[in-house]
């Protein structure tokens, strides 16, 4: 028996997705981590020296400026992709479509994230619904948080039979925690300008086959946003019914209002109690107890980490388009294992330092 070779993954922007997706291919058991690209030269890329990762440019002239700063860098971006088997994009909205004719050219598999449009890569992925479609390909885009728990709730649903259609309202944070001190939203609200908001037909990239329409509004606050669904259900079922169906995955974690969960900062705080890095909600967390069946009507309502949810499905994007693992199953269930996600709070690892 052959040892496979482990998947050599570039990361190329070291912000709040880049670190946690570097910091989630350093723990899998199959991949290794050929570095890290960046553009700054300031306490973040100190950081990644100090986790021991390989120190990239992304040009020749921020090689140059890491090594004027004193930075231990490797080489330029050119030099990440001669040894990396694909490349993870995490540089801001609209960066990364400008750098993907450049990946193209270095004829290396590539991931953007949501903020780049569908067209960018002609497909958008989500490990639970489309895995498969993946396999093989050159590139894929990882949906944005807010599409990527609607298209996991709405497919948990759909694969138990009971979904007909299905309307959100999106209450979504204003900025990330890290840069709230450079703008942001205070003492009021504002609405997305169209409806459906832009996460609807988003999540159709993913499957089209979906009926959902999605209205959103920003609030003041950086923790994480919460979303509101009403579903037209296919037939009259109990709450139990759709909670199993909920449960089918690993992926949408049940909490309770009873248990002091009763707000989107008790749910942050039980993640950095159990010792998740960066407080990390990987999940979807969805109140149970508050979950409502009227007839043929479903209501519900989750939280969705923007930081975080993308990340376990950026992982098996790696292994679908690297076509290390070509069953969908069996790359969740790892990824899930390297990064502690069960599906029940209660029975997540507890992360102690040794």
């Amino acid at each position: 028996m052959t040892v496979q070779e482990p998947i050599r993954v570039a990361v190329n922007g070291y912000g709040v997705i880049g670190k946690r997706v570097a910091e989630a291919v350093a723990v899998q058991d199959d991949m290794a981590l050929a570095g890290v690209a960046d553009v700054t030269t300031d306490w973040r890329m100190q950081v990644v020296l100090r986790k021991g990762y390989p120190l990239f440019g992304a040009s020749t002239e921020h090689m140059e400026a890491m090594r004027e700063a004193g930075l231990d860098v490797q080489g330029a971006l050119d030099d990440l992709m001669d040894v990396a088997d694909i490349i993870v994009d995490c540089t801001p909205k609209k960066v990364a479509a400008q750098n993907v004719e450049r990946y193209r050219e270095a004829g290396i598999k590539f991931i953007v994230h949501g903020g780049e449009k569908h067209s960018v890569t002609g497909h958008s992925f989500s490990a639970e619904n489309n895995y498969a479609s993946a396999l093989g390909r050159e590139s894929t885009r990882v949906v944005s948080c807010n599409t990527t728990s609607t298209v996991r709730t709405l497919t948990a649903l759909k694969r138990a039979g009971l979904l007909e259609k299905a309307r959100g309202v999106l209450i979504r944070r204003a900025t990330d925690p890290w840069e709230s001190h450079l703008g942001g939203i205070m003492n009021t609200l504002v609405p997305e300008e169209e409806i459906p908001s832009h996460q609807g037909p988003d999540a159709q990239t993913v499957d089209p086959d979906l009926d959902v329409v999605t209205m959103a509004v920003k609030a003041p606050e950086t923790l994480a946003h919460l979303h509101y669904w009403t579903v037209q259900l296919t037939r009259s079922v109990t709450k139990e019914e759709v909670l199993d169906a909920f449960g089918a995955s690993t992926r949408i974690m049940p909490v309770r209002m009873s248990d002091g969960l009763t707000a989107l900062n008790a749910v942050k705080e039980l993640m950095a109690d159990l010792g998740r890095p960066h407080d990390n909600l990987y999940e979807v967390a969805l109140w149970a107890d508050m979950l409502k069946v009227e007839g043929t009507e479903l209501f519900y309502a989750y939280m969705v980490d923007n930081q975080a949810i993308v990340i376990p499905e950026t992982i098996d994007a790696i292994r679908a388009l690297t076509e290390a693992e070509a069953d969908a199953k069996v790359s969740i269930e790892r990824t899930n294992e390297a990064l502690g996600i069960t599906g029940d709070f209660a029975s997540v690892p507890r992360v102690t330092e040794e």
